[in-house]
């Protein structure tokens, strides 16, 4: 096994990044078993990436500060996908927007993730920093910091390549409440833009599908978006995030639980053309598609104008839409008007 060499390796934000010079290329057994290669890889990978005043008192835990008042909101979650790296995003900012997205849909702000790393044995350690670079940029974009963190290592063939655990903590103030017990009768539904975007960019690079145009995951922090909605309307219904399932099992969950019924009208749902002719291609319905960074709403529906025009003023809300309504019929199911005019 060689020295590794000093390399720079170019990030999406226009500028590089030293690959800091280690002693093997690839990811060894030893660097999960807590000796001297396992300090080399913290100390010149990931504590560079992630610094901040909490993180760099290296402690086996993290001291934080709390509000005076609210509630904590705690989530966490875990990613596995293939690729690791996919038109617009990677399993890095992956793991960082899908955690920061459980905290925002529920009102709360994001403040703090936990990361934990299982890596495969012989897992290049320059696509290791690009995917710690790639969780930084997310981070710092969302305005959270990683304070706390894990690495294991397994053998080859004991799991694909890398998996990332992430926890996130937010702060939930005291007069949000949003849940899908909230759901009543006339709320609108409102979606945050098109549909199916990530969950296709990850499929057709997997599949080595070509189309006219590139298909790009939605992979995103919507923390921000979610603030701007709670100025305009702080009495939001229920909010989620349509990742695994998509949009078909997010309002099957809104229905089921709330036992409301949901109409949706298939016309106002927007899908960009060149996904859903890739959808058409592979045989899938766009509606059961993962998303990364949109968001599903409940809101009062005298409220929803002027909700969706604030939110069309976000980036990540610009192709927003209400796409149906809860009903009191049919509880418990969500009926879609389709482009025939049939229920």
């Amino acid at each position: 096994m060689t020295k590794k060499q000093n390399t720079r390796i170019s990030t999406s934000g226009g500028f590089s990044c030293p690959l800091p010079i280690l002693d093997y290329d690839t990811i060894q057994l030893a660097h999960g078993a807590g000796g001297r290669l396992m300090s080399e890889l913290i100390d010149k990978i990931f504590i560079p990436c992630f610094s901040n005043e909490i993180l760099d008192k290296m402690e086996d835990q993290a001291k934080l500060d709390l509000p005076e008042s609210g509630k904590l909101v705690f989530t966490t979650d875990s990613f596995v996908v293939h690729p690791l790296k996919f038109p617009g995003g990677d399993i890095g900012d992956l793991a960082v927007n899908g955690t920061v997205n459980d905290l925002a849909v529920s009102g709360a702000v994001p403040k703090y993730l936990s990361v934990g790393f299982i890596i495969e044995e012989g897992f290049p350690i320059s696509e290791l920093h690009e995917i710690a670079q790639s969780m930084r940029r997310a981070a710092d974009k969302a305005g959270v910091k990683i304070v706390t963190g894990d690495t294991k290592v397994v053998g080859r063939g004991h799991c694909d390549k890398v998996y990332i655990n992430t926890a996130g903590i937010g702060f939930l103030p005291d007069n949000i409440n949003i849940s899908v017990s909230n759901i009543k009768v006339g709320n609108k539904i409102i979606v945050s833009g098109t549909l199916a975007d990530h969950g296709m960019a990850v499929m057709v690079k997997r599949e080595g599908l070509s189309f006219n145009s590139d298909i790009e995951s939605d992979s995103a922090a919507l923390n921000h978006l979610v603030q701007m909605m709670l100025k305009v309307c702080p009495d939001i219904s229920a909010m989620r995030d349509p990742t695994r399932g998509g949009l078909a099992a997010t309002l099957n969950e809104f229905a089921t639980q709330s036992k409301m019924g949901i109409k949706l009208d298939h016309s106002k749902i927007p899908v960009r053309d060149d996904v859903k002719a890739a959808c058409e291609v592979l045989g899938i319905d766009p509606l059961n598609v993962a998303n990364e960074g949109k968001l599903i709403a409940a809101v009062p529906a005298d409220k929803a104008e002027q909700l969706l025009r604030v939110m069309r003023s976000h980036p990540l809300g610009k192709d927003a839409a209400i796409i149906g309504e809860a009903v009191d019929k049919h509880h418990g199911l969500v009926a879609l008007k389709t482009l025939l005019g049939v229920e």
